[in-house]
């Protein structure tokens, strides 16, 4: 063995290595940042939503609450991203104070967190926009050249370990929506009502964050799982799934079988396209499990009640419920918005978690611009 090997060095970036929680990944590199530049005290993300052009703020590297979390904006009214878009270059604002007047709510927000400059990076996965990469700074005029270059490098770093998080999430949908085209040549649901629903459980969940303390990570994995609580559907027979008129009793308990035949495809799924790095499975398997447990114990496929019933499958349900209600389908016309809120009031409580209907129902005006820009809805 040679005289001259060492293996005295500690990688500091070895984290990278472990199965871990992106947002320990990204408290992680944010201390490892700190090492060399002790100044930057905040590491933030945002992700976009290209449907509705909405930006919403996804993790950041900080402990607890603060305010700028559970924040989301049309991207058209922060002008200044938009510029860093249209230039394709990072933005660097070395004094804040001489942006809060008349600036964007999340500028403000950022002054009133005592942070005095910020560099602004874009985030990319093949040439598609996914959001922001933000360094803080408590401290005015610290982003040098030479500070910049640093930064590139692990803002670069962070944007892909954003990207191979939400890649294994949308390969795990993909599977899931493949396996559903193979078995029965057709989507057991349309995607406009998925892309509908999952906007509105995420208009549940950041109306409850509050209450029930949930971050912008659950927040987001709410929005990114919630199209698959139905995937268990592809194992149910066409001439059952498919019949426009009442099923009987038999067809019936063969229906309620999709919840546990949905667990098991994902659980399949994820074994088999090594997917188990992913985060939040659990809420995963809570939303194809649970979604059609009632409040009252009078749903399956458990007979579950109240808070037993876990927090993310009642708010898919609010909103898969008042997706089906205002949507058209073979058997039904679209009821009217008033129709489907008088019936979430109704059910509220026995059927439906009274919390997540009245999230929803103090959201009118974000759920008429879903359904604007997400079509194929009666709103009246």
């Amino acid at each position: 063995m040679a005289d001259d090997q060492r293996f005295d060095h500690s990688d500091n970036l070895d984290f990278l290595n472990r199965n871990a929680p992106l947002r320990e990944k990204l408290v992680a590199t944010h201390r490892t940042v700190q090492q060399e530049l002790p100044f930057i005290a905040r590491v933030a993300l945002t992700l976009y939503d290209p449907e509705t052009r909405v930006l919403k703020t996804y993790l950041h590297s900080g402990s607890g609450h603060e305010s700028l979390e559970h924040y989301q904006s049309i991207i058209d009214n922060a002008p200044s991203l938009v510029e860093i878009l249209k230039r394709g270059n990072p933005r660097v604002i070395n004094s804040m104070f001489t942006t809060q007047s008349g600036s964007h709510e999340y500028s403000r927000r950022l002054g009133r967190e005592g942070y005095s400059a910020s560099y602004t990076m874009p985030m990319f996965n093949n040439g598609e926009f996914i959001g922001f990469l933000f360094f803080n700074s408590h401290q005015k005029d610290v982003f040098s050249d030479t500070v910049l270059r640093h930064l590139d490098l692990y803002g670069h770093l962070i944007s892909m370990m954003v990207v191979n998080e939400l890649s294994s999430i949308r390969t795990l949908s993909a599977a899931l929506k493949t396996t559903g085209h193979i078995t029965h040549h057709r989507d057991p649901e349309t995607g406009s009502h998925l892309d509908r629903m999952s906007r509105y459980s995420r208009l549940i969940a950041l109306a409850l964050a509050d209450k029930y303390h949930l971050d912008d990570d659950y927040i987001e994995h709410i929005f990114m799982f919630s199209p698959l609580h139905d995937i268990g559907k592809i194992a149910i027979p066409d001439h059952i799934l498919l019949k426009p008129g009442r099923l009987t009793e038999d067809e019936l308990r063969v229906m309620r079988t999709h919840p546990l035949r949905g667990q098991e495809i994902i659980m399949n799924l994820i074994e088999n396209f090594g997917l188990d790095n992913v985060e939040h499975l659990d809420m995963l398997r809570n939303i194809a499990l649970y979604h059609h447990e009632a409040v009252n114990g009078r749903g399956y496929p458990e007979g579950k009640a109240g808070a037993d019933i876990p927090l993310e499958a009642r708010i898919v349900a609010v909103a898969d419920v008042f997706d089906a209600l205002t949507s058209r389908r073979p058997y039904k016309d679209a009821w009217s918005n008033d129709q489907a809120f008088e019936t979430l009031r109704k059910w509220a409580g026995h059927q439906l978690d009274r919390d997540c209907v009245e999230a929803l129902l103090a959201q009118r005006e974000a759920v008429e611009t879903i359904q604007r820009q997400i079509g194929e809805i009666v709103c009246e």
